[in-house]
């Protein structure tokens, strides 16, 4: 169980982290942080027991080594639609000859170089590749993509798959359900793990039952709104 960072402040990391998630995603595609605050969200996260993730805005690979570099422990690719845009994500993620990741020693994820050789080993399983599948090319391709050497999840955007398919935020639809029934498939064929963003925390059942086991629901900034705003509502009304 996780949730999304999308105001990029190291406090409400921090604040999202002792809550007790296990893992929390650094939004860098739609969150208003930028690359530069990952240092100090990394920093807040040390005293709590969340995984810090990184949601990157696009694939390109220097994104990913600054932030496995950083100590990040997972990637989160958005918008992967064929197997071999999976193939260069993984890649990203990996030294080589596995992948095209870029070799530098003093790095703070070894520590600036103390435990490199016992990192660059464990690196090829210890970090997590998250593949997003949220179009209609994506599913179309999902057991391709979920082959894939290394995808570690297969992580269902419903907004933008339910997009895609031309049935926004109809996720009941069938062809929304049928979409997410080949990607339970394809991640069960290739023993990848299902994600899925929860709609609303009401549905958490419904999809764990259905299979899936990397659940996310709300954002930092959702949950401060809705606070701010209900308390503002209860003050007035009291």
């Amino acid at each position: 169980m996780g949730s999304f960072i999308s105001t990029g402040y190291p406090v409400n990391t921090e604040l999202m982290g002792l809550a007790g998630f296990d893992f929390l995603i650094i939004d860098l595609e739609h969150g208003v942080g930028s690359e530069r605050d990952i240092l100090t969200q990394l920093y807040a996260l040390q005293s709590t027991s969340a995984i810090p993730v990184v949601r990157v805005e696009s694939h390109e690979k220097q994104r990913t080594h600054r932030l496995l570099d950083l100590g990040v422990q997972g990637i989160m690719f958005p918008r992967v639609d064929t197997a071999e845009q999976a193939r260069a994500c993984v890649a990203s993620m990996r030294y080589p000859p596995d992948g095209v990741r870029g070799v530098a020693t003093v790095v703070r994820a070894a520590d600036y170089g103390t435990h490199y050789n016992d990192y660059r080993v464990e690196s090829k399983t210890s970090l997590l590749p998250i593949i997003q599948i949220e179009s209609a090319e994506a599913v179309k391709n999902v057991e391709e993509i979920a082959a894939v050497d290394g995808v570690g999840v297969l992580f269902v955007g419903p907004m933008d798959l339910s997009t895609s398919l031309g049935i926004f935020r109809q996720y009941d639809h069938p062809l929304f359900l049928d979409a997410l029934h080949k990607t339970l498939e394809a991640a069960k064929k290739h023993n990848r793990v299902a994600g899925i963003l929860l709609p609303n925390v009401e549905t958490t059942r419904h999809y764990r039952n259905m299979g899936f086991r990397f659940i996310a629901a709300g954002t930092d900034l959702l949950l401060l709104k809705t606070a701010a705003t209900k308390l503002v509502q209860d003050l007035r009304s009291a």
